[in-house]
């Protein structure tokens, strides 16, 4: 064969490419492995207890019952359609979770949910809720993710904010060892600069108490158009992620904030409205390729009132949360324990779904099987991950995966992880 490029051409190809290589691996190093939780539920500093996951899931399993049962709500939102498994089924999945692991991930609020105070009134709310929360750790009862939400860097709550964040990250370390799901939550962001402060808190946070550097790391919230479109045009929420220096774990979209600052009325204000697909649609692309994490907002109609409130709130909530699972966003938020009963249901809906032509297509990539469809790598890597996304949040089970995709559960981890693309047990 003729080859006429020799390979000073080649060495200097390398050479241009040499800062651009870098920078790929450096700001898109893909995902990491880390757990995504499939929501997160926010509740007043004020009013957290160390039983309140379990209280909640005790709660939904009785508004199910109140309306005849997991079975029963799953027929009426449509949960069970499609799905390889029957309503019973999909339902003592549900109830399992809910008695289990009701919440993924809770957020103690000092900000919006919580309201504003005098100093000494937070101070106290605050020192409860790190023991409340010291008790549930110590017990091995919280939950798998945990934090707080404080005032936002705006010039008239700052300083009440960083208060509140200094006393709950040094009043956790000094009475145990931080949860390793640790999550704070810097709502309201506007600009590059107030990533880059919370990153020198963080640091100073780090050092103040023994911590190892690299220990703290936040989510942002993004609630105000300035985040989407910056007035020199650029996406600053693009920047928050690389101005992050590695600390920032997530990105959350804030769908009633960020609605009422665009002057949309308040009964069109909703998760699906064109404004906050725009936006999700922005942040989606700012964290492809970087690891960060990407979670949906809430809608404010809860399942509570009269029968029929309550079925119209848990249709539309299954509906909203299989809507942002279709479009490739895998977290939400939630807003009252009766959420949960559709959270869960839709949420196990969408995986159990897909699972079995994801596994079938899989086991034949992998094990290089005649098929219809000629998958190629980055799709194989998209099919194991929703099949190893259903198992991380209790779906599916190991041994179902293990049979449909004839691979083990490791291997299926591995493929979504990009770690290898075709490796026969």
């Amino acid at each position: 064969m003729t080859r006429r490029l020799d390979d000073a051409v080649l060495a200097d190809v390398d050479r241009r490419l040499s800062t651009a290589d870098a920078q790929l691996k450096n700001h898109y190093p893909g995902d990491d492995g880390r757990r995504q939780p499939v929501h997160t539920v926010y509740i007043p500093g004020n009013r957290y207890t160390a039983t309140m996951p379990a209280d909640w899931g005790t709660t939904a399993l009785a508004a199910a019952k109140d309306a005849g049962g997991l079975d029963a709500v799953a027929g009426l939102v449509g949960a069970s359609n499609g799905t390889d498994c029957a309503p019973d089924t999909l339902a003592a999945l549900v109830e399992q979770k809910l008695s289990t692991e009701p919440i993924e991930d809770l957020r103690i609020d000092f900000e919006d949910g919580y309201g504003t105070v005098d100093d000494a009134t937070e101070d106290a709310d605050v020192a409860r809720a790190i023991a409340e929360l010291r008790t549930a750790l110590d017990a091995g009862t919280s939950t798998p993710f945990v934090g707080t939400r404080f005032k936002c860097f705006e010039a008239g709550t700052r300083r009440r904010g960083l208060r509140t964040l200094d006393m709950f990250v040094s009043g956790l370390a000094e009475s145990g060892c931080l949860p390793h799901g640790l999550t704070l939550t810097l709502p309201k962001v506007t600009s590059v600069d107030q990533v880059e402060a919370m990153v020198a808190v963080a640091n100073a946070l780090e050092t103040a108490n023994g911590l190892p550097s690299g220990r703290i790391r936040f989510e942002v919230q993004v609630e105000t158009p300035q985040a989407i479109l910056g007035a020199d045009g650029r996406a600053p929420v693009a920047q928050f992620i690389h101005a992050g220096q590695g600390r920032v774990s997530s990105l959350h979209y804030g769908t009633y904030d960020y609605s009422a600052s665009l002057g949309i009325a308040a009964a069109f204000q909703s998760m699906e409205h064109p404004a906050a697909d725009h936006a999700k649609n922005v942040m989606q692309l700012a964290v492809a390729g970087t690891g960060v994490h990407l979670s949906d907002g809430s809608t404010n109609i809860l399942p509570v009132g009269d029968p029929d409130n309550v079925a119209m709130a848990w249709k539309l909530h299954a509906r909203l949360v299989r809507r942002h699972l279709e479009r490739g966003i895998y977290q939400g938020w939630d807003m009252h324990p009766a959420q949960l009963v559709t959270r869960y249901l839709a949420t196990y809906a969408f995986y159990r779904s897909a699972f079995a032509p994801a596994a079938t297509r899989l086991r034949n990539y992998v094990h290089q099987h005649d098929s219809a469809v000629m998958d190629e790598p980055a799709t194989a890597r998209a099919l194991a991950g929703v099949i190893h996304r259903g198992s991380v949040c209790g779906a599916l089970t190991a041994d179902e995966i293990e049979s449909a995709a004839d691979l083990p559960t490791s291997t299926v981890r591995d493929i979504a992880l990009g770690r290898t693309t075709r490796s026969t047990p």
